[in-house]
């Protein structure tokens, strides 16, 4: 362990060495090197990497041989993924070293990280069993779920929770001493990931009842950071940061949508309801938004855009979002800048899936081109065709979709499948 690590340091981990040990004629010599983190995965098996990479692990030859033979339309059971990480007491009281972080309230958006090849997920539950802020990726070649950023204390409905020993009002902004948010928020379908910043972005948004917990740490509550809680979490680093931006901004209201789109060269965040109508436009690098006026009109906007607790995708070939929400579906062209919504079903219909983004996850499979979208209430799995704006419900051969309450899904672009996992186990599909 380096004499200067310490466990409260988000840049230091137990377990770090600055040195290859040797055995020559008894005696141990010691080589500097740069540091290296080592992590015991549950399994017992010891992994390690330098800080600023992924992670490195072998490929699972059985997981790799399943998917490549997956034809069209066939399903399989890929086995039980490993977990590993720096666990700290918080993780280990809800032994998420055994189980991975499970899908949670409200919080079921993965997003892919291209130069990592894998997905990321973060978000807390509603209240049971915790609150908590920690930070997952999965590697799917690999069967494993990695743990990037360990939990800080867990926080309850309104507060800070129980313990809030481990938070300060630091520059506005409620955060942990290790920098991570205070305030945890469910994700809905506010979560994306940035290749250009190669970073994690997550509209933060909840009811902590803010200026009473900054009066609680003895702070002023005037000095509060007004603006949208934009946070950003690096996986090379294994940081959070809050992205702090200048007005004019957005409304942070809940269950809007987040989505990177390139040809826009930003970060789309929109909503459709009485918080707030608009779709805004953030710049990483200017740090700044922009009102993009969709549809020039509120009239038009508010007929044609999606509305909260929708899910959805970009699609980078026909340069069009598209999105679900009950039993509508959406289109957003950024190059004309209108919303437009292209079905509206009544709810006892069965030719459209009931999109949602506590339990009906939708992501772009860009092998076919279509969307693809699972409802867990009723474990069925639905391709959405953008050109003829039609859904189909499919009937996947092979191992059957595992079930619970406690699922995630994502699409996997490398390997062409889409990803169900609950806890640890995992299944995949190729359309």
């Amino acid at each position: 362990r380096s004499p200067s690590a310490t466990t409260d340091d988000p840049g230091s981990f137990p377990g770090e060495c600055t040195g290859t040990f040797s055995r020559v004629q008894g005696q141990a010599s010691v080589k500097r090197i740069p540091t290296y983190i080592f992590f015991f995965a549950s399994s017992g098996s010891l992994v390690f990497a330098q800080p600023g990479k992924a992670v490195e692990l072998p490929v699972n030859e059985t997981v790799a041989a399943k998917i490549k033979a997956l034809k069209p339309n066939q399903a399989v059971l890929l086995g039980e993924a490993k977990v590993v990480g720096d666990f700290n007491e918080v993780a280990k009281r809800w032994n998420l070293h055994k189980t991975g972080p499970r899908g949670r309230d409200f919080t079921i958006k993965m997003v892919w990280a291209p130069e990592r090849q894998r997905v990321l997920f973060c978000g807390a539950n509603h209240g049971v069993p915790h609150r908590l802020n920690d930070v997952w990726e999965f590697d799917l070649f690999r069967l494993t779920w990695f743990l990037l950023y360990a939990p800080d204390n867990p926080r309850d409905y309104t507060g800070l929770g129980k313990d809030f020993s481990d938070v300060e009002f630091k520059d506005g902004i409620l955060v942990t001493k290790r920098g991570g948010p205070a305030v945890i928020a469910h994700t809905w379908w506010g979560l994306t990931y940035d290749p250009k910043q190669k970073m994690m972005l997550f509209m933060n948004t909840w009811v902590t009842q803010k200026k009473k917990m900054v009066e609680l740490l003895g702070g002023d509550p005037d000095k509060l950071y007004a603006g949208p809680p934009l946070w950003g979490f690096s996986p090379e680093s294994g940081r959070w940061k809050m992205l702090k931006t200048p007005p004019p901004a957005p409304r942070p209201i809940y269950g809007g949508w987040l989505e990177y789109v390139p040809e826009l060269k930003g970060t789309l965040w929109h909503a459709n309801n009485w918080q707030m109508r608009a779709s805004w436009l953030y710049d990483a690098k200017s740090g700044a938004w922009k009102n993009l006026q969709a549809n020039g009109s509120a009239e038009k906007f508010q007929k044609h855009a999606a509305t909260p607790e929708q899910v959805g995708y970009y699609d980078p070939k026909r340069r069009i979002l598209v999105a679900q929400r009950h039993k509508e579906t959406f289109h957003y062209t950024p190059a004309t800048n209108e919303w437009e919504k292209v079905l509206s079903m009544d709810k006892e219909s069965k030719e459209v899936p009931y999109g949602h983004d506590a339990r009906s996850p939708m992501y772009h499979d860009p092998a076919s081109g279509h969307g693809l979208l699972v409802e867990f209430k009723t474990n069925a799995l639905w391709a959405y065709d953008p050109d003829r704006r039609n859904w189909t419900k499919l009937a996947p051969e092979g191992d059957s979709m595992p079930t619970g309450k406690k699922r995630l899904a994502y699409f996997d672009p490398i390997h062409n499948v889409f990803v169900i996992i609950e806890g640890t186990t995992v299944w995949a599909y190729r359309y």
